[in-house]
């Protein structure tokens, strides 16, 4: 699969409403790009490597020069110095910080849990406004210049794309409907995390943005969603405003974005986000643990959906801090905020 941070149906707007031919031209490429991404790519491999014991990363940033060939000219190694390009080097550098965290956090040895080479191909094509994961290596683009920033900028946007990876390699969860706004809630749920982390913020004092930075300073709007108060991202006569639900009485349903994948992943983004502020201290130490391990378990099946998700959590959290523990009350308690009582 290609699973891209900016969802379909905003650029799909530009590419027909806005009012500057140009931007309507950069998002109808960036349209036509990820569509070609999706017939092109190779099957993704999904199979379960050996566990390796040394945690050490191998990072390879590589250079479209606004070309659409991947990977690009190698630019950078894992420990070579500084390129001097920002893109390049912010690109190296996000990947170690992702690389750390799941080390840190969760014991997991990059995105295969075995140590798998981390490959990012920075200045795709031209004014492509988009990054995505097609299921061997990160790709970004350097936006529009009028509506998005380069896409390297923002921590959660590496790390969301890099989760999809986590997610291939474990639950496999199919791109489309419920299962798919589970994948893109998980990779908006450990992008928040990734961040959190390196900023060292705990749950209450983090801003729960998807994309912050990433909307140039005049777009009417903080980042590409909110999981604290999904639907409230942007609102912008260009952009139109945020889709996305946060209750499942507001469930959208539609044939569109393989079934409103970056849409409904605002139900259980927000389940997550309930979850953590009532548990309180750092998220990725007891929410994330919680669904990090849902996700890794045995439990999961490629076309789960969220109510079947929602238990699930509840049975890890009863399993790892007790049926009647404050951290399982949270995670019940997350998920009937959104409707969903488990």
């Amino acid at each position: 699969m290609i699973c891209t941070i900016v969802p379909p149906h905003l650029l799909e707007r530009l590419a027909r409403d806005a009012a500057d031919p140009a931007l309507r031209e950069a998002a109808r490429r960036t349209l036509i790009i990820s569509t070609a991404q999706r017939i092109e790519r190779r099957l993704c491999d999904t199979s379960s490597p050996a566990p390796v014991e040394d945690f050490l990363p191998d990072r390879t940033i590589t250079d479209a020069e606004n070309r659409e060939e991947l990977p690009g000219r190698k630019v950078r190694g894992e420990g070579d110095p500084a390129t001097g390009d920002t893109g390049a080097d912010q690109a190296y550098e996000w990947l170690g910080v992702t690389f750390d965290f799941f080390e840190a956090a969760y014991q997991r040895n990059s995105i295969d849990g075995a140590g798998l080479a981390m490959v990012s191909t920075v200045h795709y094509g031209r004014d492509y406004a988009n990054a995505f994961w097609n299921g061997e290596q990160m790709v970004y683009g350097d936006g529009d210049g009028v509506l998005f920033n380069a896409f390297t900028g923002p921590l959660d946007v590496t790390g969301h794309e890099l989760v999809h990876g986590i997610t291939q390699y474990t639950a496999n969860l199919d791109y489309y409907g419920q299962s798919g706004a589970l994948n893109e809630s998980i990779s908006d749920v450990f992008g928040a995390l990734i961040a959190q982390w390196h900023l060292g913020q705990t749950a209450d004092q983090a801003d729960w943005l998807i994309g912050a930075g990433l909307l140039a300073d005049d777009v009417d709007g903080v980042a590409l969603r909110s999981m604290k108060e999904p639907g409230t991202a942007y609102d912008d006569p260009r952009l139109g405003k945020d889709p996305q639900p946060g209750h499942m009485d507001d469930f959208v349903h539609t044939y569109r974005d393989n079934g409103g994948v970056h849409i409904n992943s605002g139900i259980p983004n927000r389940a997550f986000y309930l979850t953590s502020v009532e548990i309180g201290g750092h998220a990725w130490e007891k929410a994330g643990r919680v669904w990090y391990e849902t996700l890794t378990g045995d439990g999961m099946s490629s076309d789960m959906q969220f109510s079947a998700f929602a238990t699930a959590t509840v049975a890890t959290a009863e399993r790892l801090y007790g049926a009647d523990a404050d951290e399982t009350k949270a995670v019940r308690g997350g998920w009937a905020g959104v409707g969903l009582r488990v």
